[in-house]
């Protein structure tokens, strides 16, 4: 249960909300008691995807003729918040369902979204997307991945890092340039089957200051030959246009995990106050307990109204970039401030790995930094002025 009290937004229809708590049933059952065990094996298991791919939880806004769920961005929202309330966050199934599969279903020629969309709502096939590379991150125009035209197909090089579900994806959309004089403008979108072609090489699965399980990796690809229908859509440097108007959803994505993570982190610190007793009283009973609760409870609800009114937005294929981006930013910005404040009140046991305010404490971190860093966000909403 959320400790938040809002009120039901218009796109959580009953169907969503049946949605939501299936989910979340599912994961508690399924997935979260092996969380600690691949939290320390760094790793979680390749069956979780057919798992959650066979309990419909993959692609639930695809549609049906596709093998998804041919639900809205709202059922991928209710199954995004069942993953993270559980506390598996560093499960990558947003950006393959919410990321990777629009991308298909967006650009994609039909042949291509028959080809590929049923496999990703089945878990066949793992998404990802290699846009970040060591020397060139949010700046497109310093992407040095090249796709040249070589007879019928083309031939891909370059190097990709930071790439989230690196260890399992084995379908993989490259950002690469085909026209490099255009600059960001040149950027094409090219679909690798990684399993069907020679010169693809996984690079290390990255230690990192958080989201442990999670396979971020590095990606090489070196003389790998692709047919024609490699390229999205049928049209050569339309990937700028392509990654931009898809932005709001990224964007999103990012700010409805940050929400379910504050919504956790205030349940297990009320929870953990209410039991704990420090010089004879509940935590609880402390007036510094109860401010400190109480500013985090009225930032959290203000942020989950401005969400739930960001994604109605987004469900009605309103939603411009420039609101995203102040979703993405002050939501993941606010998340970090409570869920330091709530660490605090867990006092030394905070810091104990054995208590997950401390996990999320860490994992909450890179949200400020992927799809687009808040300070970039800023310069979005900057050049709306």
């Amino acid at each position: 249960m959320s400790p938040l009290e809002v009120p039901r937004p218009a796109w959580m229809t009953e169907d969503v909300v049946l949605l939501e708590e299936q989910a979340r049933r599912f994961v508690d059952a399924e997935f979260a008691p092996h969380l600690e065990r691949w939290n320390e094996a760094g790793m979680y298991g390749r069956d979780v995807w057919t798992k959650a791919g066979a309990a419909g939880l993959l692609c639930a806004s695809m549609p049906e003729e596709y093998g998804g769920g041919g639900g809205s961005f709202a059922h991928e929202v209710a199954i995004n918040r069942a993953f993270s309330l559980a506390g598996f966050d560093a499960f990558g199934a947003p950006l393959h369902s919410g990321i990777v599969a629009p991308y298909i279903l967006h650009y994609g020629t039909e042949e291509q979204k028959r080809r590929w969309l049923p496999r990703l709502a089945t878990g066949e096939l793992v998404g990802a997307i290699a846009m970040t590379e060591p020397g060139a991150g949010s700046d497109l125009q310093g992407v040095r991945t090249r796709a040249v035209r070589h007879g019928n197909g083309y031939v891909l090089n370059g190097a990709k890092t930071f790439i989230t579900n690196g260890q399992h994806a084995n379908l993989v959309v490259v950002v690469a340039k085909t026209d490099p004089a255009a600059g960001a403008k040149g950027i094409s979108l090219m679909v690798v089957e990684t399993d069907e072609v020679q010169g693809f090489r996984r690079g290390r699965k990255l230690k990192k200051l958080g989201f442990d399980a999670a396979d971020t990796s590095e990606l090489f690809f070196e003389e790998v030959a692709l047919p024609a229908e490699s390229l999205l859509g049928t049209a050569e440097n339309q990937g700028f246009a392509q990654l931009m108007n898809e932005l709001p959803q990224e964007r999103m994505i990012v700010a409805v995990h940050a929400q379910a993570m504050i919504e956790r982190a205030l349940e297990l610190t009320i929870d953990y106050v209410k039991q704990r007793e420090a010089f004879g009283r509940k935590l609880i009973e402390f007036q510094n307990t109860q401010f400190v609760l109480a500013e985090c409870k009225s930032e959290a609800t203000v942020a989950r109204v401005f969400v739930d009114h960001c994604v109605g937005r987004l469900v009605e294929g309103a939603l411009d970039t420039v609101t995203a981006s102040m979703a993405k930013y002050w939501v993941t910005d606010t998340e970090g401030k409570i869920v330091d404040r709530c660490l605090q009140l867990f006092g030394g046991y905070g810091y104990m790995d054995e208590y997950p305010i401390s996990r999320m404490y860490r994992d909450s971190r890179v949200l400020r930094i992927y799809a687009g860093t808040n300070e970039i966000m800023k310069l979005v909403i900057a050049r709306s002025l």
